[in-house]
């Protein structure tokens, strides 16, 4: 399995493809990143999400 952008989105599914190439569940995943980017002061977190939903292609499906 190849790192994507999932089809099951709550923006532009960075997060949830993280968790499928990872085999780990999405909502913890998503709590994770949620908890990471509050405690960095939002900007590490919010840039990463918008270089990945860049960079990351869209799912085959």
């Amino acid at each position: 399995m190849k790192l994507q952008r999932s089809n099951e989105k709550v923006f532009a599914g960075v997060l949830g493809g993280f968790a499928e190439y990872l085999g780990w569940d999405k909502t913890l995943v998503r709590l994770g990143y949620s908890a990471i980017t509050l405690f960095t002061m939002f900007m590490p977190g919010i840039i990463f999400y918008f270089v990945a939903a860049i960079v990351m292609p869209d799912s085959e499906n």
